[in-house]
């Protein structure tokens, strides 16, 4: 077949991996090495991951998926629904702690359970092919789409906001705004990793240059004594309140667990991860709080909630005739974030092929370009589904009851296995009250919001259950009809002939 003949053609190629950080790990399907290192004696050897990063690679991973859009975008969100500026800042706090301890939960997991994937890894082994699949389809349908759809959206807002100084950009032009930037990402992550990784490690130090002189100034303000607005006056106290306020906070924390997504390859994991886990998350949380905290010493809680675009209204009061310097930078941030989401996609793919749960053509690299192209052009078609919504705050809602509640599932896999599993190695060992304390909070910003946002939770649930339907047939049923199976092949077949690629030796079973 057509099919077989390009893969043998292109056995000797190179194909390129993205991890979870961003970065493009280049293989060799022949046995030669670049940055993997060889399984076995001969040239033509089992090729693996080579463990070459350092803590300090580990931190930035963290850090660099952690820091995204979600600060400039949260702030308005938390303070919604908390109705003060303490009270905000003490979600913040609680946020930055709550993912703290989710990462270390993570963190056992990860040293015990050391397949690819992540949570996604740990469901599978503790509870079976269904529920990793509820997971996985979670992630690859919902949170990496809809955050996609969330950054782009912040992005076009950001671009926008300079040219309606007095109102709300139009609704309209930030969608499609929104998707030009995926498509040009989509575009360059297609075309070659090399120009996606350059992409995303400049438009990371526009992030930070972006924070760091947000809080400088802030700092300098509160130096100065303005501290007007600090006080718990209008404080929204009911419990459905508080929940959705953990939406917003929690969303900008998103991240902390792509480090264990590329655990195999983190040198000495058992001394280096949690360590990596302390320093990036009390690092975010200390930058995250210091810029509310600045916001808050120009701004007014109503400045805040009548801006969709806080750090552009805090720029036009601290820097006057400079302002449009910091839309700039924020513009710069989330269109990096947006590749990153982008560049990343692609190793969950490859951890369903494998585990049979995923289209094999999503795990195929491009013979020319070595770029995962199919996963790319998915993740970029689903994302621009989801901006037919342009209330960024209900697609919050959506992936945040989706990402919390699949998370709270993966670390029950923690004390279930101390029951279930008690003799199996463990590296890393953490205080049971550190998962309990965790589900418990999980349990709160999942069920709560329930009632207090049917809609979007509501649309949450129905599709989380739609994965139902999608495993009874594409994955249990195994005796499917002979027609059933040419057809998918030939659409396999139709798609890398149109496409032009290839399954890596690395994706195949």
């Amino acid at each position: 077949m057509e099919t077989e003949s390009l893969n043998r053609k292109n056995s000797s190629r190179k194909s390129s991996v993205v991890n979870g950080n961003g970065d493009a790990t280049t293989k060799l399907t022949n046995g030669d090495e670049t940055t993997a290192a060889e399984g076995g004696g001969g040239g033509g050897g089992e090729v693996t991951l080579k463990a070459k990063m350092s803590l300090l690679n580990g931190c930035t991973v963290i850090v660099g998926s952690i820091i995204g859009s979600g600060i400039f975008v949260s702030p308005t969100g938390v303070l919604m629904y908390t109705g003060s500026v303490n009270l905000a800042l003490i979600v913040w706090v609680i946020s930055g702690l709550f993912s703290m301890v989710g990462a270390y939960c993570y963190a056992e997991l990860g040293t015990m359970i050391t397949k690819s994937g992540a949570d996604y890894a740990y469901i599978m082994e503790t509870f079976g092919p269904f529920m990793a699949f509820i997971r996985l389809w979670i992630e690859c349908m919902i949170v990496r789409p809809c955050s996609q759809a969330i950054v782009a959206l912040t992005f076009s807002t950001y671009v926008l906001k300079p040219f309606f100084p007095e109102c709300t950009p139009p609704e309209d032009a930030a969608r499609l705004l929104a998707v030009c930037c995926i498509l040009v990402l989509t575009l360059i992550n297609c075309w070659d990793v090399k120009w996606a990784t350059a992409v995303q490690d400049i438009f990371t130090y526009a992030k930070l240059l972006a924070l760091f002189v947000i809080i400088a100034t802030g700092m300098y303000q509160l130096y100065m004594g303005n501290v007007k607005y600090f006080t718990f006056d209008n404080s929204d106290t009911r419990v459905t309140s508080l929940a959705l306020s953990f939406y917003s906070g929690l969303f900008a924390y998103n991240g902390w667990n792509y480090l264990n997504f590329i655990i195999e390859e983190l040198k000495d994991p058992v001394k280096n991860l949690p360590r990596a886990i302390a320093i990036s998350c009390t690092l975010v949380t200390v930058v995250y709080v210091m810029a509310n905290v600045s916001f808050y010493t120009i701004l007014s809680p109503e400045e805040v909630l009548g801006s969709s675009a806080v750090a552009v209204t805090y720029a036009e009061r601290a820097f006057g005739m400079l302002a449009w310097t910091i839309p700039v930078f924020v513009a710069l941030s989330t269109f990096g974030a947006v590749n990153g989401i982008l560049l990343t996609s692609s190793r969950l793919f490859y951890a369903g092929a494998n585990e049979g749960q995923m289209p094999e053509i999503l795990t195929m690299i491009q013979i020319q370009r070595f770029t995962p192209t199919p996963a790319v052009l998915a993740m970029a078609l689903l994302s621009m589904l989801y901006l037919t919504v342009s209330d960024i705050f209900a697609l919050i809602n959506y992936v945040g009851f989706a990402t919390w509640l699949s998370i709270g599932v993966a670390v029950l896999c923690l004390p279930w296995l101390r029951w279930a599993q008690p003799n199996l190695p463990r590296p890393i060992r953490v205080p049971l009250v550190f998962p309990i304390v965790y589900l418990i909070a999980t349990v709160f910003v999942t069920v709560v919001p329930m009632y207090a946002s049917p809609v979007e939770t509501g649309y949450g649930i129905l599709m989380i259950l739609s994965s139902i339907p999608v495993y009874l047939v594409f994955i249990a049923w195994k005796s499917k009809p002979i027609w059933f199976q040419k057809s998918m092949g030939g659409l396999t077949r139709a798609l890398q002939k149109l496409m032009m690629v290839v399954r890596p030796k690395a994706a195949s079973k």
